[in-house]
């Protein structure tokens, strides 16, 4: 494999064929780069609407686990309902999300946004009015088809509105609100849960994804694609997105459920899964065959790229585990609440959020990435072993300073990882299609993080609480691995023996450590993609056909 591409791409009309269109022409007598530097008001809110995209994202991947306990309680839900309450959210956004990206490429970014905005909108009301758990499923579900293009759909347009030159700093920008949703996220599901009504997490979703769409509608103006609808249609990989929709929905569904609701050797997850790898090895080969297919060959032909989505997948499984297993790590260690833990976990959150605008800061400097890419993953993989030297003696000096090597590593690859895929590509029509793959990459890297970190924890929790013997009455529901996570909040008040009980916490630190020395071990497994990436120049200033124009 290398990184020049093997054959002529498919061809791409020509951007500027319709008379009628607005060109963005610079003045001759300015350099490109300073003529683009010169951005213009509607350019500034089109870009706090693709942040509000990315905070309404991070907040509702996030939000709903601290409140699930309650919300089931008060719907006299079951132990079924509420996993499919807790992942159907994000089923919905990895089945749909290259769907997203395909069709935007074909039909244009506007048309698909606004789509997102209105699935997102209708699931979070929805969500917020149901009586019973079918109902609130079902909003779950409509957020994240919505969701889903929101997420892709936010790297894309910013593909589209920036030139690579300058891009390092606005993928920064990004992580802002991403980062930021994700500490907000435990917080207000602890919040409204406990004082208010955990319904306020659909409805605090309206107005800052109203404002997102107004936004959107009167200011984000992007070049449209110069067909006719009956040539978009004719273009669009109707049977590519009817294979991926079905082998991405039968694989990825066992996944998720696989050591929740049924064990991985039995029949009702490898059947499912087994048939879904297959539909999705058929659909790799029929995407030779369309004019515009869901997964181009041509962004697979660079080692560059394929190595940086490998990263991607790689820091989607750390990112989405470490956020979920930090708090719960608090919570069963030192018995915090749910909203204490949310707390705690401030450091890793902030330092993110610094670490992600500071590489990207160190980027626009000296205009490499690479070194800071194999960087990030050495720290990921120091940080999530020292995570596991805290126990229960650990001061709080100690449960916030051993968060930081790995918050590092993390939060700056959030502004790095982009960049390799976007460098190693020829074309710049391309840059958004891949910006949406890459994200496709990072949330199936995420499910199959969360499916494998339940499992490392099931087994290895299993083992733990086998060494104690029969257990008293009020811990006998520990026997099964699955409820484990789920009886964390009674475990201050489940009447054992202070020595009991500290043998029970001292299981849940084994089991929770072990998902942290998995996750070190993917951080090496991102260092060997990373050394496989090579340096590629970001002084590319063209934008692509569907680039930002202004209007008189």
């Amino acid at each position: 494999m290398t990184d020049e591409p093997l054959t002529k791409r498919l061809p791409i009309e020509p951007r500027d064929s319709n008379p009628g269109e607005i060109n963005d022409i610079p003045n001759p007598d300015q350099p490109p780069s300073e003529v683009r530097s010169k951005k213009p008001l509607a350019f500034h809110i089109s870009f706090i609407t693709l942040l509000a995209m990315c905070l309404l994202v991070a907040l509702d991947a996030t939000i709903l686990s601290v409140a699930i306990p309650v919300i089931v309680h008060e719907l006299h839900g079951t132990t079924l309902e509420a996993f499919w309450a807790s992942i159907s959210f994000m089923l919905a956004m990895v089945v749909i999300q290259p769907i997203y990206t395909s069709v935007s490429n074909v039909v244009g970014r506007m048309i698909p946004l606004y789509s997102s905005f209105f699935f997102f909108i209708v699931g979070s009301i929805v969500f917020s009015v149901a009586k019973d758990m079918g109902v609130l499923i079902l909003g779950r579900v409509l957020q994240g088809l919505g969701a889903g293009g929101l997420d892709s759909l936010n790297e894309i347009i910013l593909a589209d509105m920036t030139t690579l030159k300058e891009r390092p700093m606005y993928l920064g920008y990004l992580s802002i609100p991403l980062l930021g949703g994700t500490i907000l996220g435990p917080v207000l599901g602890g919040l409204f849960s406990q004082y208010v009504t955990w319904r306020w997490i659909g409805w605090i979703n309206l107005p800052v994804s109203t404002v997102g769409l107004l936004l959107a509608i009167f200011f984000m103006k992007l070049k449209t694609i110069d067909l006719s609808l009956r040539e978009k249609m004719r273009r669009l990989d109707w049977g590519g997105m009817a294979l991926f929709t079905a082998g991405c929905t039968l694989f990825a569904s066992p996944v998720a459920w696989a050591g929740s609701m049924y064990p991985w050797p039995s029949y009702q997850t490898l059947l499912p899964l087994c048939l879904g790898a297959a539909i999705l090895v058929a659909f790799g080969f029929y995407e030779a065959r369309p004019i515009e297919p869901v997964f181009p060959y041509r962004i697979f032909r660079s080692r560059t790229g394929c190595m940086a989505l490998l990263a991607t997948f790689f820091h989607g499984i750390l990112s989405y585990s470490v956020v979920q297993y930090i708090p719960l790590f608090f919570q069963a260690v030192y018995l915090d609440s749910p909203l204490q833990s949310a707390i705690i976990t401030l450091p890793f959150c902030c330092i993110s959020i610094g670490f992600a605008i500071i590489s990207a800061i160190a980027v626009e400097v000296i205009r490499k990435y690479r070194l800071l890419i194999i960087t990030s993953w050495v720290l990921i993989a120091v940080g999530a072993g020292v995570f596991t030297l805290l126990d229960r003696s650990s001061t709080l000096a100690a449960k916030a300073s051993f968060q930081v090597i790995l918050a590092i590593g993390t939060g700056s690859l959030f502004s790095l990882i982009n960049l390799p895929l976007q460098a190693s590509l020829s074309n710049v029509d391309d840059m958004g299609l891949a910006a949406g793959i890459l994200i496709s990459f990072r949330l199936f890297g995420g499910l199959i993080g969360l499916a494998i970190s339940s499992t490392v924890f099931n087994s290895i929790f299993s083992a733990s609480i086998s060494t104690l013997g029969p257990l008293p009455d009020g811990l006998t529901i520990l026997n099964d691995a699955r409820e484990a996570v789920g009886f964390i909040p009674l475990l201050g008040s489940a009447g054992a023996t202070p020595e009991l009980l500290d043998r029970v916490i001292e299981a849940y630190r084994i089991a929770i450590c072990a998902i942290f020395w998995m996750l070190a071990g993917m951080g090496g497994a991102g260092l060997l993609c990373s050394v496989l990436i090579k340096e590629k120049s970001l002084e590319k200033e063209e934008l692509g056909r569907q680039q930002f124009v202004e209007t008189e």
